[in-house]
């Protein structure tokens, strides 16, 4: 099984959660990859699905993509056209998230095809926080309704970064390695 781990806005491959997730998942044996995403303070959404669907490659049937905040559209944004095994949603957006985050629109402008998305993505699970000061909590209601995400919300996790101390994240890799059986 091969594993995408993608970073969010502003965000690097090996801040917060990611190496201690990329460390779990290579000591179980698993091909980890966490890619620099191009340009993360001002992303544009075609460039960061090309930069997955090369991280991909031809084992999308056998990848589990996992996405932190603006990695998780980008992820459903190339679920639009390419299949994956599983996806796995941290702090996870599909609607515009306000004036201090103008420079995510481009991957919310457009409305998601949710229906493809369900079709090429075999199971989808998201994690939210009940206090993320970025993303609403009405998040989870949108990911489990228009996506068929199991869904599971965190108390006073925040927005999952290493500034509010999330340094591991064990309710991901449990939710990994159960898309993965």
């Amino acid at each position: 099984m091969k594993i995408v781990i993608v970073h969010g806005y502003q965000g690097t491959a090996m801040g917060g959660w990611r190496p201690w997730l990329k460390a779990e998942l290579e000591a179980r044996g698993w091909n980890v990859s966490v890619p620099e995403m191009p340009m993360p303070d001002a992303p544009r959404v075609e460039e960061w699905v090309a930069t997955i669907g090369k991280e991909v490659g031809d084992e999308g049937k056998d990848c589990i993509l996992v996405g932190h905040s603006l990695g998780c559209i980008a992820i459903l944004r190339y679920l639009e056209k390419e299949k994956a095994a599983g996806a796995v949603l941290v702090a996870g957006f599909a609607e515009k998230l306000g004036e201090d985050f103008k420079a995510t629109n481009n991957f919310v402008e457009k409305p998601l095809d949710y229906a493809k998305v369900k079709k090429n993505c075999g199971k989808m699970a998201a994690i939210f926080s009940d206090n993320d000061p970025y993303v609403p909590v009405s998040q989870e209601k949108l990911f489990k309704e228009r996506l068929g995400a199991a869904t599971l919300v965190l108390h006073a996790r925040g927005h999952f970064s290493s500034s509010e101390g999330t340094t591991k994240l064990p309710e991901a890799l449990a939710l990994i390695l159960e898309i993965a059986q």
